[in-house]
């Protein structure tokens, strides 16, 4: 449900930005500007207005703030506390969405749409990869990714509905509670995570959680992992000075830079901008609507291969082949919006044109929802041990939603101004970000959270970066287990 609310918003927001009812209401002036027939405004500019950007980017900014607040809730009071957190704060600004009428408001309840968001992306990740086995570890944790882009398909199928209604902005936007709803309950009756339970001082309850989500009565060896770890994180006063040490450099490298890379694929351009990309690339408003759709279908179908190959090809193969698929399908779409619309924004698509950019767009999409989009919640949520599990997921929400408030707010400018470059622009960066990967990722599928600091020692950069008597303490301490 956590994936849910996230992948909801993402989708809602971009078709109800080009309804027509809500922009009369809202923003009055960017209905103006799209019906002035007369204005020489680019069609790239058509929605170009730092009001309407900001009712979209203000929720990023918001789960920014919250993922540092949601972190100390998360370690204190445990992973399913924060999602109920989460859950609520979503609640209450779905409702003052839907019941909005002013600006104001609107924004209101935007910014505590981020703080749901913000203690979600900080606390399900964890929680899974905390409650799966290593073997299906990926799989398991890919299922938040696989709701987030049910949560897009969902809120694109609602949107088409309630296009043609007065107020149907208002449905599509007050519908978001009911998936918060549906978190705050089910939290309720979640177990926390054995490694929560520990880190709380309660063992026994740890121990019955882990025989139960283990299937077996036996787990003596993993429960002694767990509270190696636990009594190894309870040495370390300060989480958020400890994991800047050497020791944990990698961890804060791709805490940091995978999230950071992960927005500037442009994905979410595509996600929450998607109708009013369509709409400004001269698709008709049924057909813009349409098209969020099939992308957003695509999305999903992608993300259950990545669910299906992430514990059996790995997690590299998957970020590289998505990597050189995204980059060739961004160029595709550039080159073909340059040559109909160039700078000088004269010309327009034919259906069979309109079609390709489609399908192009769709398998750019698909190779982000198979690599980039699930990859960058798993390997952050599984590389960090549990003493700084909770700072480097906090880092992780942070980074991404700093970039994706970034890219929120400056996309329709940049499209205004780059024009076709806009796509060029994203895809030098997935060039940047593809060679990170195939240099400094090691594999880290089937290896236990726990014993993920012998893997930096294999590597090849890594080995150079961490000290020796991590990757030897670690070998001792499976030894004595």
């Amino acid at each position: 449900m956590g994936g849910l609310l996230f992948g909801y918003d993402l989708g809602i927001t971009g078709g109800v930005t080009s309804m027509e009812p809500f922009l009369v209401k809202f923003f009055p002036s960017v209905y103006k500007q799209m019906k002035d027939e007369s204005s020489h405004e680019s069609q790239y500019c058509k929605f170009d207005n730092e009001l309407l950007t900001l009712f979209t980017s203000s929720l990023y900014l918001a789960a920014l703030v919250a993922s540092f607040f949601a972190s100390t809730t998360t370690r204190m009071l445990g992973r399913k506390t924060s999602m109920f957190l989460g859950g609520l704060f979503f609640l209450v600004g779905a409702l003052l969405n839907g019941f909005a009428v002013n600006v104001e408001m609107l924004i209101i309840g935007r910014l505590l749409l981020g703080f749901g968001v913000g203690y979600c992306n900080q606390s399900v990740p964890v929680y899974l990869s905390e409650m799966a086995p290593a073997k299906i570890r990926g799989a398991l944790n890919m299922g938040f990714q696989m709701m987030i882009t049910i949560g897009i398909l969902a809120a694109n199928l609602i949107n088409y509905g309630t296009s043609k209604l007065e107020n149907g902005w208002r449905i599509s936007l007050g519908l978001g509670a009911v998936p918060a709803v549906m978190l705050c309950v089910g939290s309720l009756f979640l177990g926390d995570t054995p490694n929560s339970l520990i880190e709380r001082g309660q063992r026994e309850a740890a121990k019955k959680m882990l025989q139960k989500i283990r299937g077996v009565e036996n787990v003596d060896e993993e429960f002694q992992d767990l509270i190696d770890a636990c009594e190894a994180s309870k040495k370390v006063e300060h989480p958020w000075k400890n994991i800047t040490s050497p020791k944990y450099k990698p961890q804060i490298t791709f805490c940091s830079l995978i999230p950071f890379f992960q927005q500037l694929t442009g994905i979410n351009v595509i996600m929450f901008y998607a109708p009013v990309l369509f709409k400004t690339l001269g698709f008709g408003d049924e057909a813009s609507l349409i098209s969020a759709v099939i992308s957003g279908g695509v999305n999903v179908v992608a993300t259950l291969v990545s669910i299906f190959s992430v514990d059996k090809f790995g997690r590299r193969i998957l970020f590289l082949e998505g990597g050189v698929q995204m980059f060739l399908s961004q160029m595709a779409v550039g080159a073909m919006i340059a040559w109909k619309f160039g700078v000088s924004d004269e010309g327009s698509f034919t259906k069979g044109q309109a079609n390709l950019l489609l399908f192009f767009i769709c398998t750019y999409v698909a190779a982000f929802a198979w690599s980039w989009g699930p990859l960058g919640w798993l390997v952050p949520s599984e590389i960090c041990s549990l003493e700084v599990r909770s700072a480097g997921q906090a880092i992780n929400v942070a980074v991404n939603m700093l970039f994706t408030f970034f890219i929120a707010q400056v996309f329709l400018a940049m499209l205004c101004h780059l024009k076709f470059g806009l796509f060029f622009f994203f895809a030098g960066f997935v060039v940047v970000m593809t060679i990170f990967i195939a240099l400094f990722l090691p594999e880290t599928k089937n290896v236990p959270i726990e014993e993920m600091s012998k893997v930096w020692k294999s590597h090849w950069f890594w080995t150079k970066v961490v000290p020796d008597d991590v990757a030897d303490n670690d070998r001792k301490a499976v030894q004595e287990s």
